[in-house]
């Protein structure tokens, strides 16, 4: 018991201390040499309406003790990403960084959800490099331009649910169905779960990609976007195109390694230097290494009880 809790507040540490040395580093970032003026004036606006009503809430709830002054002060916050997101423009910059922070997040909730209902310990990643799954990070860019949408012409939560369920199940149907036609590779399968649509849609997910869709259009988008914010200096730019560069980079890599797995599997050898050097550093034994959920064969892959793809 008392290692348990001594671990626990160690990993507690170790989060907090992550999260201050990435806030230190946006701030670093936002520093430096800005950019025109009339790019960031927006910027500046919003910010200030959003500083405004953050002060007017906090005033009203300054009486408030106990539990209503911790909810007050949430609400004051949630008040102040209402304002800035009314006077925000969703562009390119908060595109890449929420695909970024959406492929690291579903990954990781992915990775929870099978230990917890499969008991499976596996490495569930999308990409040859970093801890990515790209199909969350597509997804969440789609919902936060959906949602941000939809949020400013006043729309309910069914609205939201729907447009959620539409999102999700066609971002699965299309992945599942073109990694089969382009690689016969498959990563997930629903045919054997009673309540599937598709061999990758199935009806208890599109469920869970509309409670998702409600919880980030309500919750998760306004702070993170207000978190984000635009872009002011060169600094921020020059970091988040890099890091689209890198993602690029990420994704084209990730299709070589599978096009060459499946022409290796045709007996079709390399055609020069650089599909030679993919096939020496990128072999079978690290793609089925990499990709552990993932079955690339000729004929239709066996599932295990959860209904995901067997090894």
């Amino acid at each position: 018991m008392f290692l348990a809790i001594v671990s626990l507040m160690f990993f507690l540490a170790v989060v907090q201390g992550f999260v201050r040395v990435v806030m230190y580093f946006w701030g670093w970032l936002s520093q430096g040499e800005k950019l025109d003026r009339h790019e960031i004036s927006r910027a500046e606006q919003a910010l200030e309406g959003s500083e405004d009503v953050l002060e007017r809430e906090l005033a009203r709830a300054k009486d408030a003790r106990g539990l209503g002054r911790v909810f007050a002060r949430w609400r004051a916050s949630k008040e102040a990403a209402n304002e800035y997101l009314d006077r925000m423009h969703l562009g390119w910059y908060q595109v890449i960084i929420i695909f970024f922070v959406g492929c690291m997040a579903g990954l990781l909730l992915e990775e929870i959800w099978m230990l917890l209902t499969a008991g499976l310990t596996e490495n569930r990643v999308g990409l040859v490099w970093g801890p990515f799954s790209p199909l969350y990070g597509t997804g969440a860019v789609l919902l936060t331009a959906l949602c941000f949408q939809l949020r400013r012409h006043g729309a309910g939560s069914l609205q939201i649910f729907l447009a959620s369920v539409c999102i999700g199940g066609g971002l699965e149907q299309l992945t599942g169905w073109a990694m089969e036609e382009l690689f016969n590779a498959t990563s997930w399968t629903y045919e054997f779960l009673p309540d599937h649509i598709t061999k990758w849609v199935a009806w208890r997910f599109l469920f869970f990609w509309g409670i998702l869709g409600l919880v980030w259009a309500r919750s998760v988008m306004p702070r993170l976007l207000y978190q984000i914010g635009m872009p002011t200096s060169k600094r921020q730019v020059l970091f988040v195109t890099l890091v689209a560069v890198y993602l690029v980079a990420d994704i084209g890599m990730t299709l070589v390694c599978f096009n060459r797995k499946t022409a290796r599997d045709a007996g079709v050898p390399a055609a020069n230097a650089f599909e030679r050097w993919v096939d020496t550093n990128y072999t079978d034994e690290f793609i089925s290494s990499r990709f552990q959920n993932m079955v690339i064969e000729s004929g239709a892959p066996q599932q295990d009880q959860s209904g995901e793809a067997a090894q």
